[in-house]
């Protein structure tokens, strides 16, 4: 069947194969690390705030002014901007190993933003209470922040890995690795459009399950 309606993705089914496993190495390991990033940027933005429970004014407008600027960039412009700096960082540009570092910084503001969203929601009531019994601010990010935010930052967080995976797509243009390499590689620049159909499909699933996944985890978090 394969060999019948994907000829070309059968004939280089090998290098198929490992530009998917490409993509999901590429979006774990930048996912994990622009978690861990965005998180910190996150709950300095909340903290920090006019309201917040430490307000910092200089602070807050720094990673504001910054997140705003780096969101503000096309990423496939930033990829380019950042080649030099990935060099350095990596020791290439290309491939997998060139692709973290630009993947990170591309997804960090989007997803500053969404943590800092579902912070936000948090009840105030709540904060007013933790701050009256004489909490500290860590343990007030800790128990009340986190803990009443954890279903809307999984939400958050399954948004963002949807938008990372489109985004290791894109680096393929600039021989990044993965599905997006694959689908110009051979769909594109060869002109088989088997292909290319079957990098969207592969995607696709990909997309779909971690939308389920995501689902499932804020919903069961949530009850």
């Amino acid at each position: 069947m394969l060999d019948k309606y994907f000829p070309n993705v059968a004939a280089n089914w090998q290098a198929f194969t490992e530009s998917i496993l490409e993509t999901i190495e590429m979006v774990i390991i930048a996912g994990l690390i622009s978690f861990v990033v965005s998180l910190l940027l996150g709950i300095i933005l909340v903290v920090t705030q006019q309201d917040g429970i430490s307000p910092n004014r200089v602070v807050w407008n720094i990673i504001d002014k910054l997140i705003n600027l780096f969101r503000s960039i096309p990423f496939i412009i930033l990829i380019v901007a950042l080649i030099p700096l990935t060099t350095v960082i990596s020791g290439t540009a290309i491939g997998v190993r060139g692709t973290i570092f630009p993947l990170v910084i591309g997804i960090t503001p989007f997803f500053s933003r969404q943590i800092e969203s579902a912070l936000n929601d948090t009840n105030s009531g709540l904060i007013e209470t933790g701050e009256a019994i004489g909490l500290t601010n860590f343990q007030i990010i800790r128990s009340i922040y986190l803990h009443e935010s954890i279903s809307g930052l999984t939400r958050m967080t399954t948004t963002t890995i949807v938008s990372l995976i489109g985004l290791t797509a894109i680096v393929g243009v600039v021989g990044g690795g993965g599905l997006g390499n694959f689908a110009i590689q051979y769909g594109y620049q060869q002109n088989q459009f088997d292909v290319t159909l079957a990098c969207i499909i592969v995607l696709l699933i990909i997309v779909t399950i971690v939308q389920i996944l995501g689902t499932l985890i804020s919903e069961t978090l949530k009850h």
